[in-house]
């Protein structure tokens, strides 16, 4: 395959990636009509664990365990506490405010990273840390007291969670050559193990079975947690590092959009101006930043 011709189908991956885990906010937030929010997270994972070890199977991977305790702390950050936070967060927040606040993690990887790797942020990151702050003010609105403000709190908690966990999953890929499926198959079955356990210890409500819970469980198994991720390997592996990264901006921007078509979910001024501050201060993280030609060549600065 050329590598034009690699690049086009990358792309149209990403588009139906994008799309997916997009509208998935919807999902999430329609579901919870007929299930408890702890439950549906431990049967969507319950489900969408057994479709990415099939899908483990039939590429051929290695089924081996990955090193256990780094794979239970990603489990317990990026599957247990992100999905947990995430949809408790759905029960009084908007699907597309839920959305852009759990898709902060960017931004905490920053100084998590510094904490845990030794990768010390530039000044450059701290600034738009700092811009993207000032938006998640004007989201937040703590001046206006009101139920969710609390949901807004867990969102932003499971983009710290997930965010935690992307840095332990850095932190290992550096010290042990592992697929990132494989990796991902593990972590998402010792995680699902707690979201059940969770799950059965809160006695939530009777889950109201349906056409619509049946659908979502299916999409969510099948979808957003099998294929989609197999469309991410996909992406990852023709587009470079930071087209890939940029494309994580695209999900929350769909959820937003969703949410404000299908649930009418329209954010007021003081929120408006937060989201867009917030996928500025996102874009100038992710980008890459350019390099500067002097009379010696390239600036080495600008590659930091």
């Amino acid at each position: 395959m050329s590598n034009d011709a690699a690049r086009r189908s990358a792309l149209i991956a990403l588009a139906i990636l994008s799309l997916v885990w997009g509208f998935n906010w919807i999902v999430m937030k329609a579901v919870l009509a007929f299930v408890g929010p702890l439950t549906f997270s431990a049967m969507r994972y319950v489900f969408g664990t057994v479709v990415l070890f099939a899908v483990l199977a039939l590429r051929g991977e290695n089924l081996a365990p990955t090193p256990w305790r780094d794979t239970l702390l990603i489990g317990l950050a990026q599957t247990t506490g992100f999905q947990a936070t995430v949809q408790l967060a759905l029960i009084a927040g908007g699907a597309g405010k839920t959305a852009l606040l759990a898709y902060t993690m960017p931004f905490w990887v920053i100084p998590l990273a510094w904490v845990m790797l030794g990768d010390r942020p530039s000044a450059r990151q701290w600034l738009y840390i700092a811009v993207a702050a000032a938006g998640l003010v004007l989201v937040l609105e703590p001046w206006n007291v009101r139920v969710g403000f609390a949901s807004a709190l867990l969102a932003l908690g499971g983009g710290v969670c997930w965010a935690f966990g992307t840095v332990l999953a850095k932190r290992l890929f550096l010290s042990t050559p592992l697929s990132p499926l494989r990796l991902t198959a593990w972590q998402m079955l010792y995680g699902t193990v707690f979201l059940v356990a969770l799950a059965l210890s809160l006695h939530e409500r009777a889950t109201a079975w349906s056409p619509q819970l049946i659908g979502a469980l299916v999409y969510n198994g099948v979808l957003s947690s099998g294929l989609a991720w197999a469309l991410w390997l996909f992406v990852v592996q023709r587009l470079p590092a930071n087209v890939a990264g940029l494309a994580s901006l695209i999900t929350p921007m769909l959820g937003v959009a969703f949410a404000w078509a299908i649930l009418g979910e329209r954010p007021d001024a003081s929120e408006a101006l937060g989201i867009a501050i917030i996928i500025i201060a996102l874009y100038a993280v992710l980008r890459p930043r350019v390099a500067v030609t002097t009379a010696d060549g390239p600036d080495p600065r600008s590659r930091r």
